[in-house]
């Protein structure tokens, strides 16, 4: 399993960077799926209202913050963010798919690329 070092690394490989709050809500975010797999069938009642807590922020403004991540990371290195997915994507993914992309690469034995 990676550590939260390793998402963090693939995040700013995506060109993400840490200045987004987003950044360490989606760390946060993929920490929780990981605790319980089934959080990922449910963000907005599972994880959103968690990470919000626990930044003292709102659920609405998570879900922002990891959306904006997401078109950075589209916009950045879509090849990779691909290579997570380990399929070509003809959208940009949801907050869910992303996480799934995420909390998969941790639980793998070996990245995808």
């Amino acid at each position: 399993m990676k550590t939260e070092e390793g998402i963090a690394e693939v995040l700013l490989r995506l060109g993400v960077t840490p200045n987004y709050n987003g950044f360490f809500q989606t760390l946060l975010a993929v920490r929780f799926a990981l605790q319980d797999p089934g959080r990922l069938a449910c963000v907005t009642k599972s994880l959103y209202p968690r990470v919000a807590r626990f930044y003292g922020s709102s659920w609405r403004a998570v879900e922002r913050n990891i959306r904006t991540i997401i078109t950075v990371a589209w916009n950045g290195n879509r090849l990779l963010l691909e290579q997570l997915a380990q399929r070509p994507l003809a959208d940009k993914p949801n907050v869910s798919q992303f996480l799934s992309f995420l909390t998969a690469y941790c639980t793998a034995e070996k990245p995808p690329w």
